[in-house]
């Protein structure tokens, strides 16, 4: 990934869409914290990371936006993906192209990194689990380039990780993406829409909806009908007669 072009975490097919912004919740802070940690940590410490929690919660938006903040390499993982293919991918995230040998592949790796050392994120590494390979190439382009590596998964990476015991070592930091707390709710609210939520409905929301994802479309939905009938506010008692 390069330049600092920021992914956003709401698009929408509407002229008057909604703010586009990136928003910095408390999981996402947590995520800038465990990669500068890893970043400051001495030569002789396992620089690997573990971000991983329920779906909707912005660990892939976070992971791409701090792969550009960092000018960090971004891999999504695939169903079925190999070590070569992985290898090759990462090969291509460094601007080069793939060879034919996946030794040659990891040499490139290898040696690029270790001249211009990169953070490197693998998103959806649940997929990586059941391939003992593609988990152990990590490991040794970590321990041979000393660059960080930041794993994100869903809620059970965690427990998976630990079936690899000399890979789970190597986890220095670990940080759960938890769902929103209303504090939370309340800056995602205020930032991405133009029409004010009251506290009320921020609370009744909070009550219902605790993914992104969702809350995204909550928020263009009632936007919508604030501006159809010229509302100043979105209240309550409006919420509960649109949800």
């Amino acid at each position: 990934m390069k330049g600092e072009a920021v992914p956003v975490y709401c698009e929408q097919p509407r002229k008057d869409k909604m703010k586009k912004i990136f928003i910095k919740t408390r999981n996402v802070r947590n995520f800038i914290g465990l990669v500068e940690a890893l970043k400051s940590k001495s030569k002789n410490i396992p620089k690997m990371g573990l971000i991983y929690g329920e779906p909707g919660l912005g660990k892939s938006q976070t992971a791409l936006w701090l792969a550009c903040k960092y000018d960090g390499i971004y891999i999504r993982a695939s169903n079925l993906m190999t070590s070569r293919w992985l290898v090759e991918e990462i090969v291509r995230e460094m601007d080069e192209l793939p060879r034919y040998l996946t030794s040659d592949n990891f040499n490139v790796v290898i040696s690029k990194l270790i001249q211009k050392p990169k953070i490197i994120f693998v998103d959806e590494i649940d997929y990586l689990m059941n391939n003992y390979k593609s988990v152990e190439t990590l490991r040794d382009i970590h321990d041979k380039t000393d660059c960080p590596i930041v794993f994100v998964g869903m809620g059970l990476a965690l427990r998976k990780l630990e079936r690899y015991k000399h890979l789970y070592d190597r986890f220095s930091e670990i940080v759960k993406f938890e769902t929103f707390e209303i504090e939370d709710l309340s800056q995602i609210f205020s930032q991405l829409s133009e029409i004010p939520f009251t506290p009320d409905s921020i609370e009744y929301i909070h009550k219902k909806y605790n993914r992104f994802r969702q809350i995204v479309q909550l928020i263009s939905k009632l936007e919508s009908f604030a501006k159809e009938n010229n509302l100043e506010e979105i209240t309550k008692e409006v919420m509960e007669q649109i949800i």
